[in-house]
């Protein structure tokens, strides 16, 4: 698809204006002194005089204010500019410590005396999302459940009680408003190039985080407040993110393919370069930080094209929605038209890498969700780590070739390159619930494997304790099993299954890899099938309690057995124990195979009438609600071990009818 290489600015005439103009209509100096004290302290009220209101409803009047906000930014501009370093650092490095982020505002400081474009506008981007989380921070002295948006954030009762509402009308001409300057989001969402941010407008934001902490010190002092930070968000399972080989090859590859892709807007190729070099110098936040929103504005170059609306290229008015991720990835239009953007992709794979990685890293919950946590301000920016910029740059690489000119398709027989695209061509959701779930069932089942290995008494030694019953109930249990489980063989793998064994080698790790290398489609999963997955989820993190409790309970009891540390009533408990987990492990192995079968079927459940799927679905919650009962019953403080075996009994009763009548999903499937 070719895409359009005439674009200028992303920014509509409207937004262009009030950015790029208003605030540089009025030619007045304005003497600095005005709204400085002499020990370099913020007079607000002398800020505060600039913000206009409307007569009709003495709202903020967002044109007047930037118009006369104009020189006075321009004035703070000069101010910072006739600063040293040191200077600045003496006089106004405390007031950034509310922040929690002072040396990423000395940086701005230092950005801001050469005024290179790209870096103001990643200082202004960092700068915003710091100020978001400390603002946040403040909330929270006075409120509990801080506001996601900025917008709802600056709006709020809780700070304006802090800071006074006329210094929160200030903010909200520069951040937060989309009637203002909003220069946060048209930065963050990729629709300001780098020429298009003026300098003062970041050295504005920088004297007003500066004066709001004199304010809150302030009120601290009044109220004897402590404004406590919320921790950072760390990520987790980084091992999990590898998807991409990047070297420094690949990095060059890409420095050529950034001048050379039409998924590149000619003005937004600073950010593409100061991206990758800032990869190569190892800020990785800082290289994120630039490629988000270059990602962004791209796959809306894409969207638009492919669906013929090309507006929407463009900042939408205070008055519309701007196109953004969740709606590029939709399935549909707004207008209920299917959207084209995974049509014009070509190669399904291209089009399925493309949507199951921007959902795992930007939309799952479960996943690394980036750019929320960027842009809000909750990772730590000096120690992000390398595997997710890692990830990103990877992602953005195989769709700048994707994207390249024919000049460029030779680099498709070298061999990084074919590495590279064979890894987005691989790549399967990590993060999707369904994912999720496959985790889980062989975390839980590499647990119930190490059952056997568990220390257990002699046999002949456990005989001898008088008063207890044999195991002909616990052999009952097993049969009942084996005799499901012989059912169920028809509905797998043949490579999995054994007439002659069927408890012992059904689950064997080839049905484990059987279930990962199946490709189950994660992408617009009906609300059903996240119903079903979201309880077969539960059920399987019940069995896994339960799998840990039994094998912390049974290493206890077997080392107190040892040094005769168990008196006479635990000495018939833990027989009881070692009966139970005769049975309990094949009804554990045999509910992850009910979950795996189900799971590989589960968009069956679309073929459900409404009746049957609540049927269904109160079957699940029943297996659901014995599993929470077993870890009740499995746990150190109940032991409560005849009570699993009844239990037990009536669960397998309910099971064998339910795969008689073959109300299962596999059951529909064949």
């Amino acid at each position: 698809m070719a895409l359009p290489d005439s674009v200028t600015t992303c920014l509509s005439q409207p937004v262009h204006y009030v950015i790029c103009k208003l605030g540089f209509e009025k030619k007045d100096t304005y003497d600095i002194n005005n709204i400085l004290s002499g020990n370099g302290e913020v007079c607000w009220q002398a800020v505060t005089e600039h913000v206009c209101y409307l007569e009709s409803d003495q709202s903020v009047d967002y044109i007047k204010s930037i118009r006369l906000l104009g020189p006075v930014c321009e004035s703070v501009n000069l101010y910072f500019k006739s600063l040293t370093k040191e200077q600045f650092v003496i006089q106004y490095a405390s007031w950034f410590h509310w922040t929690n982020c002072t040396e990423v505002f000395l940086e701005v400081f230092d950005v801001l005396q050469y005024a290179q474009a790209t870096e103001v506008a990643l200082g202004l981007m960092k700068l915003t999302s710091c100020l978001d989380r400390a603002l946040g921070d403040v909330y929270l002295l006075k409120g509990n459940d801080c506001p996601f948006l900025l917008r709802d954030l600056l709006a709020s009762e809780q700070l304006a009680d802090v800071f006074g509402q006329a210094v929160m009308n200030v903010l909200r001409v520069f951040i937060g408003s989309p009637r203002g300057l909003n220069l946060r989001n048209v930065l963050w969402h990729g629709f300001a190039s780098p020429q298009e941010i003026p300098a003062k407008y970041c050295a504005m934001l920088l004297f007003l985080t500066a004066g709001l902490g004199q304010l809150l010190q302030t009120y601290l002092l009044q109220t004897k407040g402590v404004l406590v930070h919320r921790p950072y968000v760390i990520f987790i399972g980084l091992e999990e993110l590898n998807a991409f080989p990047l070297n420094n090859e690949i990095l060059s590859i890409a420095e050529e393919l950034v001048k050379r892709s039409s998924f590149v807007l000619k003005m937004m190729l600073p950010f593409w370069i100061a991206a990758l070099t800032a990869f190569r110098q190892s800020r990785y936040a800082d290289s994120v930080i630039l490629l988000l929103p270059q990602l962004e504005v791209g796959l809306r170059l894409l969207f638009t094209t492919s669906n013929k609306c090309p507006n929407r290229l463009l900042t939408a008015e205070s008055s519309a929605l701007y196109t953004t991720f969740d709606e590029m990835l939709a399935k549909h239009l707004n207008n209920e038209e299917v959207n084209q953007l995974p049509v014009v992709l070509e190669e399904p794979a291209m089009a399925s890498f493309l949507k199951d990685f921007l959902w795992d890293f930007f939309n799952h919950q479960e996943g690394p969700r980036v750019r929320d946590h960027l842009s809000h301000g909750e990772i730590n920016l000096e120690t992000f780590p390398r595997e997710v910029a890692n990830q990103i740059v990877g992602f953005a690489i195989t769709i700048l070739f994707r994207f390249s000119d024919e000049d460029m398709f030779s680099l498709k027989e070298h061999m990084v390159i074919k590495s590279l695209m064979n890894c987005a061509s691989c790549y399967r959701s990590r993060f999707h619930p369904i994912s999720r779930l496959k985790k889980q069932l062989l975390e839980c089942m590499k647990s119930i494997h190490l059952w056997p290995e568990l220390p257990t008494v002699p046999e002949e030694q456990v005989q001898k304790i008088k008063g207890l019953e044999g195991n002909a109930e616990a052999d009952t249990l097993i049969l009942m099993v084996s005799e499901i489980i012989s059912q169920l063989q028809h509905y797998m793998p043949q490579n999995c299954c054994s007439s002659d064994d069927p408890i012992n080698s059904v689950l064997t790790e080839r049905l484990l890899v059987e279930l990962s290398d199946r490709r189950i489609s994660t992408l617009y999963s009906p609300r059903a099938v996240l119903e079903i997955v979201a309880v077969l989820r539960r059920i399987s993190a019940q069995c896994h309690q339960v799998s840990q409790q039994v094998t912390a309970g049974a290493g206890l009891r077997y080392t107190q057995w040892v040094n005769k540390a168990l008196r006479s009533r635990q000495r018939h408990n833990y027989r009881r124990m070692l009966n139970s987990i005769k049975f309990l492990s094949p009804v554990l192995r045999l509910i992850m195979l009910l979950i795996t079968l189900e799971l590989i079927n589960v968009h069956s459940v679309c073929k459900k009438n409404p009746f049957d799927y609540q049927q269904y679905l109160k079957f699940l919650k029943s297996v659901l609600q014995y599993t929470e009962n077993l870890v009740t019953y499995t746990s150190p403080e109940k032991n409560k071990w005849d009570e699993t075996m009844e239990l037990t009994k009536k669960t397998l009763i309910k099971l064998r009818k339910i795969s008689d009548r073959k109300l299962m999903l596999m059951h529909l499937a064949v």
